[in-house]
């Protein structure tokens, strides 16, 4: 199953996860410092909200296509050049406190959209300041 992802950042973390709890009507998949995502079934949604700056207002972080494989992540990865855009390849990147492999498109408005999978989960970051999530989502 693949579904759309939709990454915010956001100014208060813990309103918003109350907020998207009674939106779509469930919890967060995965709470971390800084960090949650939820796994919407309908409609099939991957929601993740980063951390920001207190007070500021939401703003979109990117955008992504979350996929079953790394062989998925290898066809998109294909398609896409065949296409003519451009690409960047990512294999066992810690991002987002999980283990992926994702190829990285822009839109025409430069919107950064990510096709990924989700290797294993990753429990915490080290001190490696591109490890964590507001450094992994180009």
């Amino acid at each position: 199953m693949a579904r759309v992802q939709l990454a915010l950042r956001v100014g208060d973390l813990a309103g918003s996860i109350d907020f998207y709890s009674k939106l779509f009507g469930v919890e967060p998949a995965k709470l971390r410092p800084g960090y949650a995502n939820f796994a919407v079934t309908e409609p099939a949604l991957k929601l993740v909200l980063l951390e920001g700056e207190p007070g500021q207002d939401t703003v979109l972080d990117h955008l992504g296509v979350e996929v079953e494989s790394t062989d998925d992540v290898n066809e998109a990865s294909k398609r896409l050049t065949g296409e003519g855009l451009e690409t960047l390849t990512e294999d066992n990147t810690t991002c987002c406190y999980a283990v992926q492999d994702k190829v990285w498109v822009h839109g025409p408005g430069r919107e950064p959209w990510e096709v990924y999978t989700v290797k294993a989960d990753s429990p915490a970051f080290g001190s490696d300041s591109a490890a964590k999530p507001d450094g992994c989502c180009a």
